[in-house]
């Protein structure tokens, strides 16, 4: 089983104050084997090794993560809610990033079920997850370890799915398209109705696409605020698609957890 490891993925932006975060653990990413490429973007691992508990929060995005932690695989569906992670002492941890309409042809019905969600594979799954895990804990090799993931994943028995295809597309091009600020765009770009596209998101993401696009967006604001550049606040909202620097600082503060100015003061001061 071979793929290629070379790829670095993701978003790095949607690691909160990198800063202090890059001081207690290291991530890397990896790209999937050409039998799950079509479902999972990347696989992420993460080693760490802390003297005191460190608190890392991550930005939730429009995509399902399978992770090995705590002795078993969890299956974390799409959240609004802010993410946290507790590190303690030494250890590493590996997850699966699917594409956002990757997680649909595993999972074989709507993923609004499981928004909002952490579950062990076995109960969204039907497969046994513990032995896996236990491999991929306990293991030092990564590849050892991707391929162990890999093969549990493949045990579903995902088939490719046009549908699935489409949703990824679809928040792809809301990601890189900033001039997409609203869903009511994004409902016109794939040529269906709003309520189609509603529809459609909350079957194969799992939420819907007014907040896939605001939360591409505030990924990008806190790009911006880990630049290292001074940033003019109220020119990048308009640009983002925020009626003013006003409302881009209400929802960054209701996803970091600060106004963005104070943010990038602090991770320049960090």
């Amino acid at each position: 089983m071979l793929w290629d490891m070379s790829v670095p993925r993701g978003r790095p932006e949607a690691i909160v104050r990198p800063k202090a975060a890059q001081q207690s653990f290291d991530v890397e990413r990896l790209a999937p084997s050409d039998a799950l490429a079509e479902y999972v973007d990347y696989y992420w691992l993460v080693r760490w090794h802390v003297a005191q508990p460190y608190r890392q929060q991550v930005i939730p995005q429009p995509r399902v993560h399978v992770a090995a932690e705590d002795g078993r695989l969890f299956v974390h569906g799409v959240s609004r809610d802010p993410f946290f992670r507790t590190l303690t002492g030494t250890g590493h941890a590996l997850g699966a990033a699917f594409h956002a309409g990757g997680f649909r042809p595993l999972l074989k019905h709507s993923l609004a079920t499981i928004s909002g969600t952490v579950r062990p594979g076995a109960n969204v799954l039907g497969r046994d997850d513990r032995g896996t895990a236990g491999r991929v804990l306990e293991g030092v090799q990564t590849t050892d370890m991707v391929e162990a993931l890999e093969e549990y994943l493949l045990s579903v028995g995902p088939e490719p799915d046009p549908a699935a295809r489409e949703v990824t597309s679809l928040v792809g091009e809301a990601e890189r398209r900033t001039g997409i600020v609203r869903a009511e765009q994004l409902a016109d770009h794939a040529s269906l109705s709003l309520r189609s596209l509603q529809r459609l998101f909350a079957e194969y993401v799992g939420i819907g696409p007014k907040w896939v696009i605001q939360r591409f967006r505030i990924l990008e604001a806190t790009a911006a605020a880990h630049a290292g550049e001074p940033t003019d606040w109220p020119a990048l909202a308009e640009r983002l698609g925020f009626s003013d620097q006003a409302h881009l600082t209400r929802a960054f503060t209701q996803v970091v957890g600060t106004p963005p100015a104070t943010y990038q003061r602090d991770e320049e001061g960090t």
